[in-house]
């Protein structure tokens, strides 16, 4: 949680982001994970290198005038040093001044904080909301960044504990790229604002400026997985209100990913993705805000590039450059969909066992049946699982399958092995071993990041 140092190529960036900081993700770009490149005093791309592409957070930071050039400079640039190079989260204005092939990746909703007032008399259900989250005890305020700066004390611990919550509830591996959590880098230059209810923090937020239209981006909202119904809900109109007394004229809670009139293939992935990122949920909590309008966000290519290879590009600048790892990753903290995974391939392998000759693969037809009738019970645990996630539950199915994994290798090794008659026989053994070992890791991995596991009772994971 401490913040990356404030190095003079930083300094330099933010000098150049009061000028022509424009894009709402323009302020992100002083974040860890980003490299610079400059052209001349006044122009700068923040990307980070992938391996095989630089992949630019937003437009250049420039005037308009000079969008195009910086941006065709950065390509050769980029070509030069053996990589691709696209530019994601870019809005409207650089479509219209950079003739490239875009992309829909989504919409962010935009607000003049001065009609926010008007926004809660015209929703009842948003009221509700505040009431709520008021009548159990929770008050939003803002803080001055010093009430953050020493990092020993109460409330920064408090944040600091709220943001281990959260990370640890998250059924994907946590990213990088526009999506990392850095709350006190440039602290002077942020707003914040807590939720409190008992004296404990249930909810933080922290906006940062977007310069060159008077406006704030509500960047991270953290809200405790039990805090009260509202809290969310209660940061924002903190937020909305500040912005407003201060004299802003733009706020926005940034990218509703996949929302909007996207291609069909980013709709099939919203789709397939939606058990491990609720895409419809995000974009439902945003519109229940009732923002003045929704602004289109693009993924930019130059020409010559493939769609196809910029979307791969920016997944593997949000994994940081290595997907295999973020995938195993994401396996290993446990979401849903492993445990409906395994439930549902349980069945056919279930299905091969009742069928094979109890001779040839078992000790006894007792032996056998067993078998089958204790992959059953665990088929349908494991479903039962994926729908909720229950500690015991988790707990109890981990060390069912560790013995299920101990007893198949003992078989294996005293009844299977001596009587394989070729590689065919070997690899299905094989498989009866792997499968209940990668079972039973992926169970206690996921126990340690569940609600009581030992990734919460020990040392939580932070983010850097």
């Amino acid at each position: 949680m401490e913040p990356p140092q404030q190095s003079p190529e930083r300094e330099r960036v933010l000098a150049l982001l009061r000028c022509h900081g424009w894009n709402a993700t323009s302020f992100q770009t002083l974040e860890s994970d980003f490299r610079y490149w400059f052209q001349g005093d006044d122009a700068c791309v923040a990307y980070v290198d992938t391996g095989a592409a630089w992949v630019a957070a937003g437009a250049p930071l420039a005037t308009p005038e000079r969008l195009a050039d910086v941006a065709e400079a950065f390509v050769e640039a980029a070509s030069a040093n053996g990589r691709r190079a696209c530019f994601f989260g870019t809005e409207a204005r650089f479509c219209r001044l950079v003739p490239w092939a875009t992309m829909q990746i989504g919409e962010q909703p935009v607000w003049d904080p001065s009609r926010w007032a008007g926004v809660l008399r015209s929703s009842r259900s948003l009221r509700e909301q505040l009431r709520r989250a008021r009548a159990k005890g929770v008050i939003a305020r803002a803080l001055s960044p010093d009430e953050l700066a020493d990092a020993s004390g109460p409330l920064r611990r408090g944040v600091e504990r709220l943001v281990a919550r959260w990370a640890s509830s998250r059924p994907m591996a946590l990213m990088g790229f526009l999506v990392q959590l850095e709350l006190f880098s440039f602290a002077g230059e942020r707003r914040y604002f807590v939720a409190e209810a008992g004296g404990a923090v249930v909810g933080f937020l922290s906006a940062v400026p977007v310069y060159a239209r008077r406006g704030l981006f509500l960047e991270d909202l953290l809200r405790d997985p039990a805090a009260p119904n509202g809290t969310a809900e209660l940061l924002v109109d903190q937020a909305m209100r500040t912005a407003a007394a201060e004299g802003c004229l733009y706020v926005t809670l940034g990218l509703a990913p996949l929302a909007g009139p996207v291609g069909g293939g980013l709709r099939a992935a919203r789709r397939l993705g939606a058990r491990l990122y609720d895409f419809r949920g995000l974009y439902a909590f945003k519109a229940k805000l009732r923002p003045d309008r929704w602004e289109p966000i693009h993924l930019a290519y130059p020409p010559g590039g493939r769609g196809a290879m910029a979307i791969h590009d920016v997944l593997a600048a949000f994994a940081r450059g290595g997907l295999l790892r973020f995938g195993v990753a994401t396996l290993l903290r446990g979401p849903a969909v492993v445990f409906e995974l395994l439930g549902y391939l349980l069945i056919p392998w279930t299905a091969l066992l009742a069928l094979s000759p109890a001779a040839r693969w078992f000790p006894s037809p007792a032996v056998k049946w067993a078998w089958v009738a204790f992959d059953v019970c665990l088929s349908l645990a494991m479903l039962r699982l994926s729908r909720r996630l229950r500690p015991s539950l988790l707990l109890f199915m981990a060390a069912l399958v560790t013995c299920d994994a101990a007893l198949t290798l003992i078989e294996a090794l005293l009844f299977n092995l001596p009587r394989m008659r070729g590689a065919l026989d070997l690899a299905i053994v094989g498989v009866a071993i792997a499968a209940p070992t990668v079972a039973a890791i992926l169970l206690w991995s996921a126990r340690m990041h569940a609600p009581g596991g030992l990734a919460r009772a020990g040392k939580p994971w932070l983010p850097s």
